[in-house]
C-alpha cells in the first residue's frame, strides 16, 4: 500500500470511569493519521501530537498506526475493530469485529513483537509461522519437534512457550505455541485454544467481546 492512500479502520475505546470514546480512522501516510473522534471532523494527528480526548498518536505508516490513550498503546490494522474497556473492574478486555465472512482478526503482540491472527476455536494452541516466531525472539527449533496438518499439507512444527501473548487490555504469560515452518499458514497465526480456554468469550452480532477468566 502506497502512502496517502486511505484506509478506514474504526477503534473503540471505553476509558476508566468514562463513557466509549469512538475513534475512526480514515486515512494513514507515513507519520500522519487522519481521525475522526466521536463523530466530530476528520483531523489530522502528527506523531507525537495529543488531541483533547487524550488520544496520542505515537507512529504511523500507510499500513497501521500506534495509539496511546490513557497510557496503553494500541496498534491499529486495516479492518481490524477493537474496544478497549478501563480496567475499573480489574477485568482486562478486548473486543473484536467480524468480517464480511464471520471470521475475527486481531493484531496481538507475541513477546513484544506485533503479529497477525485469526482467532480460531479449532486450534489447540497458538500457532504462527516460523518467519513470526523468528520476529518475536523465539528459538523453536530448541522445542520438540512434530507435525501439523494444514490447509496445504503436512508441515514441521515445534512445540514452544510464549512468554507473552497480549490482545488489547489482556495479558496472559506462559502460553503454549506451535511453530509451523514454512509458508502453510498464508503470514497469518493462529490464535487457538491454549489463549481462548483463559478467557470468556462473548458475542453478539459482528462483534466479540473477550474477558481474560485467569
Amino acid at each position: 500500500m502506497h502512502n496517502g492512500s486511505l484506509i478506514s479502520l474504526v477503534f473503540l475505546l471505553a476509558p476508566v470511569l468514562a463513557g466509549a470514546v469512538d475513534v475512526n480512522v480514515i486515512g494513514l501516510t507515513a507519520g500522519k493519521a487522519v481521525v475522526v473522534i466521536d463523530g466530530g471532523k476528520p483531523r489530522t494527528l502528527s506523531a507525537g501530537e495529543t488531541t483533547p480526548e487524550k488520544i496520542r498518536l505515537i507512529s504511523a505508516t500507510s499500513d497501521a498506526a500506534v495509539f496511546e490513550i490513557m497510557g496503553r498503546r494500541q496498534t491499529l490494522t486495516m479492518g481490524q475493530h477493537l474496544s478497549v474497556r478501563g480496567a475499573a473492574s480489574g477485568a482486562q478486555r478486548a473486543t473484536l469485529a467480524a468480517d464480511a465472512r464471520g471470521h475475527f482478526f486481531a493484531t496481538a503482540a507475541v513477546n513484544g513483537v506485533s503479529l497477525k491472527f485469526i482467532v480460531d476455536t479449532g486450534a489447540s494452541v497458538v500457532t504462527i509461522g516460523a518467519e513470526d516466531a523468528r520476529r518475536a525472539g523465539i528459538l523453536y527449533l530448541s522445542g520438540p519437534r512434530g507435525a501439523v496438518q494444514t490447509a496445504n499439507g503436512v508441515a514441521p512444527a515445534y512445540h514452544v512457550k510464549l512468554d507473552t501473548v497480549k490482545l488489547g487490555e489482556i495479558t496472559l504469560n506462559n502460553v503454549d505455541g506451535v511453530v509451523v515452518e514454512g509458508n502453510t499458514l498464508g503470514g497469518m497465526g493462529l490464535l487457538g485454544l491454549s489463549f481462548l480456554n483463559r478467557i470468556e468469550m462473548r458475542r453478539e452480532g459482528d462483534q466479540m467481546t473477550l474477558t481474560r477468566r485467569y
